[in-house]
């Protein structure tokens, strides 16, 4: 996708959006509800209209075919299935509008597909309906079906026609959060297994993280970073995805640097340094704080324990990540101060920073 730009009336949607996705690539599109990016997704499927840019597919650009020529398979956030179909039925639609030729109307969908095809097609359904759990399923209608099991009928519908790639828009927003761990986990293997390449659009970024190869961050129609899920988190090129990216988000403390490069918060100088000078945000993750001496004072607030770590807030935003080990004897009103071990500067305009400093050996945990 290049430059590609969408408006709705006066609401501009998409501003100018350069995304690749590689072949075999696993691309989560990750973003809060109105940045846009669920209407890239319908203009890569050919469902929308750009109003400028282009979409390649391979070498061919394909702006101009309509969504059946593009070789692609959609899976929507509220599955799309025939109520009246069984679940074979279902899977097995593409492949029989596949073998009907444009001017065949018949009343009853594949009355003309020879016994031969028919046969085929069911080897097809069958093959992609065990790796899903959907083999004894496959007599049932949708109503018989239960959340989980509709996704799963939604995605073989969409595998069985062995596209160029899959466009998934939110498909798992509507499973629970047991069904959706499991979901997310057989639709990378299947993915994978195929090698084919998956477009992944969700405002989860647990979902994001832990499905996809790469992340592009949308905000406001814009993609503000596209890297692998591990750089997002280490290294966001700006304090909006900093911000979005973590959970709980990274925190952001106002300071500045001296003529000697030091970093200083909150009075607390950071043995820290950068080329940069005056007014910037810190950024520090949860578990990038170190309780130390000579550390920026703060004031315990409130103690979440969450079984394999523990958060503690501080007076002012900050949150600190502790095991449940390092976190005894913590109280609630207590003061501390933090340094920091691991860090990310942004400057004026929340663009990240150069910052160089040997990092700290944690005082406990």
């Amino acid at each position: 996708m290049r430059g590609i730009q969408k408006s709705f009336g006066a609401t501009a949607v998409l501003r100018d959006v350069t995304l690749v996705a590689e072949e075999g690539e696993f691309l989560a599109i990750l973003g809060p509800s109105g940045c846009g990016k669920s209407t890239l997704l319908r203009i890569l499927a050919g469902l929308e209209t750009a109003d400028a840019g282009e979409v390649l597919i391979g070498d061919r650009r394909v702006d101009s075919l309509p969504p059946k020529a593009r070789d692609l398979a959609m899976v929507f956030q509220s599955y799309a299935l025939y109520p009246y179909m069984t679940v074979g039925q279902n899977v097995a639609l593409p492949l029989e509008m596949r073998r009907l030729s444009a001017w065949q109307r018949v009343p009853v969908l594949g009355r003309m597909i020879s016994g031969a095809a028919r046969r085929a097609i069911a080897a097809d359904v069958a093959a992609v309906a065990a790796p899903l759990g959907l083999t004894p399923l496959l007599a049932r209608k949708p109503a018989q079906l239960s959340g989980g099991q509709r996704q799963r009928v939604a995605l073989a519908r969409a595998m069985v026609r062995n596209p160029a790639a899959f466009l998934m828009d939110e498909p798992l927003s509507n499973l629970d959060a047991r069904l959706r761990g499991e979901a997310r986990a057989e639709i990378v293997a299947l993915t994978r297994r195929l090698g084919v390449t998956a477009l992944y659009v969700t405002h989860d970024q647990g979902e994001a993280m832990a499905m996809a190869d790469r992340v592009a961050v949308m905000q406001g129609g814009r993609v503000l970073q596209h890297a692998a899920p591990q750089e997002l988190y280490d290294e966001p090129a700006s304090l909006e995805v900093a911000r979005f990216v973590g959970s709980p988000p990274m925190n952001a403390l106002a300071g500045h640097i001296g003529e000697d490069g030091a970093v200083v918060v909150s009075g607390a100088r950071l043995p820290w340094h950068s080329t940069a000078r005056g007014a910037v945000m810190l950024g520090v993750r949860p578990e990038g704080w170190v309780p130390a001496a000579d550390g920026i004072p703060v004031v315990l607030e409130r103690i979440e324990h969450l079984g394999a770590e523990t958060l503690c807030h501080m007076a002012g935003g900050a949150v600190l990540r502790l095991s449940p080990e390092a976190s005894r004897g913590l109280a609630v009103g207590q003061g501390l101060r933090l340094a920091v071990n691991r860090a990310v500067l942004f400057g004026p305009d929340g663009a990240r920073l150069p910052l160089a400093a040997a990092r700290r050996e944690p005082a406990f945990g």
